[in-house]
């Protein structure tokens, strides 16, 4: 899991840098709101993650690390289209606000199972 978690998180780090490479050079930075999430949830909770298996759980590779893997890339990936969507102005805020929501309780719940499997290591440890 560390090395999925440090390989996506390279992903989103080349995709966020892109996408602020590009606000600069078109200086309309309308999209920093997007830039910033793929590049502290994507980037850096995907790094921080892929220290925690490294390090408390190297044997996490069971149902829980992949259902906290997945719920972390869904949550990710669409925060980060979702939001790119609004602040491109491709869509009405009312109605891309309550999928937006869904994508950030999905994120969320990766980070509680992250903190679950941490407990867990905890108390064998």
């Amino acid at each position: 899991m560390d090395r999925k978690f440090l390989m996506t998180a390279f992903g989103y780090a080349i995709l966020g840098l892109v996408l602020g490479v590009y606000m600069g050079i078109s200086q309309n930075h309308g999209q920093l709101v997007a830039h910033a999430h793929i590049m502290l949830l994507g980037f850096v909770v995907s790094f921080i993650y892929a220290v925690c298996y490294k390090l408390w759980l190297p044997t996490a590779t069971g149902g829980l690390g992949t259902a906290q893997f997945w719920t972390h890339q869904v949550g990710t990936l669409g925060l980060s289209v979702g939001l790119y969507i609004l602040y491109g102005g491709l869509m009405a805020p009312q109605k891309i606000g309550p999928v937006l929501g869904i994508f950030s309780i999905t994120a969320l719940i990766s980070l509680i199972l992250m903190k679950v499997m941490l407990i867990r290591a905890n108390k064998t440890s």
